[in-house]
């Protein structure tokens, strides 16, 4: 006892066990083992502490003991066809690899909620230059401590505390070792496979890849996906397009007679409210409206105000929501459709769309105009002009952004400048980014108090939220000033959720909940979708929808016949319109079942249900998954395979020649000031040359300070 208690308490004595262990029988061999476990702890105790896999059962627990096992063999297992230190060296190379891309996932997984692809790691110079301005409030100091063991281990080759295997170990047994990597992959993949049927051929969440097979095994899955949808483009043929056509035509429903073209002519504002959830509408924090001119709005009797729409992206997420909305296409599985594909494919959109009309098309970002691909996919989609942030005086200036962007109240204050020019009719889409994660303002900014939930993640959010609402407040107040709110349709609408499932403590709070079920993140993924207008007929629609039924629905305002359009969304305004929201990773939700995280509800009371003991839900969910998986599968296809290249149906359309398209600061100008004598009908052409900048209100404290300072 005497003896054992002695080397527990002497760390000294412990270590020189064992390494007395591994000099004298194979050390290679044990310095392999030894690497191949500190990978495994490493991976298994991230799968539970930062990952959120919802593994359920005994089956799914052991898959996740077992999958970060394989390739860590096979990666590791390199090292023993060398000798001497080479080999210590390659071992500690693809420990460290395996430790690096566990890592970045960490970070990624915890504002994102899903795993990095191929497709984002190639988008380095969109996401990445933005990215790294949250990484701060993203990492925790914990998070180093997956390298620990690497610092350790190359401490201990440096300083000879290690016998190298200066003979190494038989060419045949690092084959065996490597080919029991292997077979363990493979009895990994089996027993996946039996757990959950066609796990790669119909899994559209990545969640499920990095659960059944590990988080090395999806960084294969997702490589060889990226390959084919590089591919798929040129494998693509007419006669693709010609079944996504028979389709859609299925999909089609009858205009609204009530609604369609009372909007004909009209100007039409897109305004994106960044990582704006529905829940904030009507929300009170210490008896305070959070969003008090958005409500007004809301609830305004020309306002239709949906309160079952659902944001539908996936990891392209703004992107996602622009592709859905100019496009009504659907994000891609993996990556961003916008970055991989907007500059080189053929699209048919809203801004082409109306541009071809009589429209002046222009999106306005006060961020650089590289960010998602944006100043070539704008091309793609027929913009006139985009006013990116080198369009903005003093834009980099440091008080004037925070996180993603310039602040809102002065890129909406000064955008007005650009928008008294455009020509009527127009449509203008303006992207505010203040009220994006960490959602982090300056105390000048602040006069709404923060939730009190704890998470310093969620409670600042109420806080940007408000100051988003206060931008909003006075761009409507100067376009009522100017003449051009009773002329003009406007669209509001919320990209994507602004707190992860991550966050699920404080969601309760926020929810004046105990908890939260499956049921209540899947409401948790609503935002708001709203058209304005005056004389439109309004009020608050109950109405099931998503983000890829916003186009259909604003084309039946503006009476554009859409007979022969690619869309995949659904005009929620038809008579005939049944309510269908499918999410990128195949889940969906229907006025009366709704599946999510796995797991199915009965829409309307939110009791959980199965579909042993619903027979009425047995038959939706097979008719809601046949329908996710072609809806979700023809989309992807229009999009890797560039079929609207293809499209020669429509007569009313022509496709967009992105050469015509320069958004140059210089070009922009130019043509905006060509455009004041060549089509006179702007707001400044009207104002017979005169600026209404003057016109425009804001309490944005860093203009009060230069104005005080002149």
């Amino acid at each position: 006892m005497k003896r054992l208690l002695k080397l527990i308490s002497s760390p000294k004595t412990w270590w020189r066990q064992i390494k007395r262990t591994m000099d004298t029988s194979a050390p290679i061999v044990w310095f392999f083992i030894l690497n191949v476990m500190l990978v495994w702890l490493k991976m298994f105790a991230e799968y539970h502490m930062n990952f959120n896999l919802g593994a359920e059962g005994a089956t799914q627990q052991f898959l996740l003991f077992l999958n970060p096992i394989p390739t860590a063999i096979i990666f590791i297992s390199i090292a023993l066809y060398f000798r001497g230190a080479l080999s210590y060296w390659l071992a500690i190379i693809f420990n460290l690899i395996q430790s690096a891309w566990l890592f970045a996932n960490m970070l990624y997984y915890r504002e994102f909620s899903d795993f990095l692809s191929m497709g984002i790691l190639g988008s380095g110079s969109s996401t990445g230059n933005n990215l790294g301005k949250s990484i701060a409030a993203i990492i925790h100091w914990t998070d180093y401590l997956v390298f620990i063991d690497i610092i350790i281990l190359i401490a201990l080759v440096v300083f000879k505390q290690l016998t190298i295997d200066r003979k190494g170990v038989q060419k045949k047994f690092a084959i065996l070792t490597t080919l029991f990597g292997v077979i363990l992959m493979f009895v990994d993949y089996g027993m996946a496979s039996t757990n959950r049927s066609g796990l790669l051929t119909r899994s559209f969440d990545n969640n499920y890849i990095v659960k059944y097979l590990g988080l090395n095994e999806y960084a294969v899955f997702n490589a060889v996906q990226t390959y084919n949808q590089t591919e798929s483009r040129k494998r693509a043929k007419p006669t693709d397009l010609a079944k996504v056509k028979k389709f859609v035509a299925t999909q089609k429903l009858p205009d609204n007679i009530q609604y369609y073209g009372t909007q004909k002519g009209k100007n039409v504002f897109m305004i994106h409210l960044e990582s704006f959830q529905q829940f904030l509408i009507d929300y009170k924090v210490d008896g305070q409206e959070v969003t008090p001119n958005l409500n007004k709005f809301y609830h305004d009797q020309n306002t239709l105000s949906f309160d079952n729409f659902y944001n539908q992206v996936g990891q392209g997420k703004t992107s996602d929501a622009e592709m859905m909305q100019e496009n009504s296409l659907f994000g891609l599985a993996t990556g961003s459709a916008m970055v991989k594909y907007g500059t080189n494919n053929t699209f048919e959109s809203l801004p082409a769309i109306l541009g071809q009309r009589g429209y002046t098309t222009a999106a306005f970002h006060g961020d650089v105009a590289s960010f998602w691909n944006r100043d070539n996919t704008y091309k793609s989609f027929g913009y006139d002009y985009f006013f990116s942030k080198s369009y903005y005086p003093n834009a980099n200036k440091a008080n004037y952004n925070v996180g993603y962007g310039m602040k809102d109240k002065i890129f909406l204050r000064d955008s007005a400048q650009y928008i008294e020019q455009l020509p009527q009719p127009f449509y203008a889409k303006l992207i505010t980014v203040t009220n994006h994660y960490p959602y982090d303002l300056d105390k000048q900014n602040i006069d709404f108090p923060a939730t009190k939930t704890g998470d310093n993640t969620v409670d600042g959010y109420v806080q940007t939220a408000h100051y988003l609402d206060q931008s909003f407040g006075e761009l409507m107040a100067y376009l009522k000033k100017v003449g051009l709110y009773n002329n003009s349709v406007f669209v509001l609408y919320g990209d994507h959720y602004g707190i992860s499932e991550n966050h699920q403590p404080a969601i309760a709070q926020l929810l004046g909940k105990d908890k939260v079920t499956n049921y209540d993140l899947a409401n948790f993924q609503k935002v708001p979708f709203m058209i304005h207008a005056t004389g439109l007929k309004g009020g608050i629609d109950h109405t099931y929808g998503g983000e890829i039924d916003m186009m259909p629905t604003l084309l039946d305002l503006l009476g554009v016949p859409d007979d022969d359009m690619t869309m995949f969304g659904q005009d929620m305004l038809s008579s005939d319109y049944k309510g269908k929201v499918v999410f990128r990773d195949g889940d969906w939700i229907t006025p009366t079942y709704t599946k999510f995280n796995n797991q199915y509800f009965n829409t309307q009371t939110g009791q959980q249900v199965t579909e042993s003991s619903d027979k009425q839900l047995k038959k939706v969910a097979k008719t809601m998954s046949d329908y996710a998986t072609k809806v979700l599968g023809y989309s992807d296809d229009v999009i890797t395979g560039d079929l609207l290249r293809f499209d020669t149906s429509r007569s009313d359309f022509h496709a967009v020649n992105k050469k015509d398209y320069n958004y140059k600061k210089s070009a922009g100008l130019a043509a905006l000031k060509k455009a004041q004598k060549s089509n006179p009908s702007s707001i400044l052409a009207q104002n017979k040359g005169k600026s209404t900048l003057s016109d425009y209100v804001t309490d944005a404290p860093e203009l009060k300070n230069e104005s005080s300072d002149k």
